[in-house]
């Protein structure tokens, strides 16, 4: 059984889940759902962050129609 490609790793800062509590509307959570599986389906969307080669590579993207900056 063939496996489709990979999903990215998505972790939140502590900062990003405070964010989040604060969310109460869905008209305030679905942009950042659409940005999610953007990201979670092509890892590699955005720009990459200049920083420590020790960790994981980051990233950031910003989707300007739902103005959404996911980092």
């Amino acid at each position: 059984m063939a496996h489709g490609p990979r999903r990215a790793r998505i972790a939140f800062s502590d900062s990003a889940a405070k964010q989040l509590e604060n969310i109460t509307s869905e008209t305030e959570i679905h942009p950042l759902d659409r940005a999610l599986v953007v990201v979670s389906v092509d890892p590699e969307v955005g720009e990459p962050i200049p920083g420590d080669t020790a960790g994981p590579q980051l990233r950031e993207c910003t989707d300007e129609v739902e103005r959404v900056r996911l980092l």
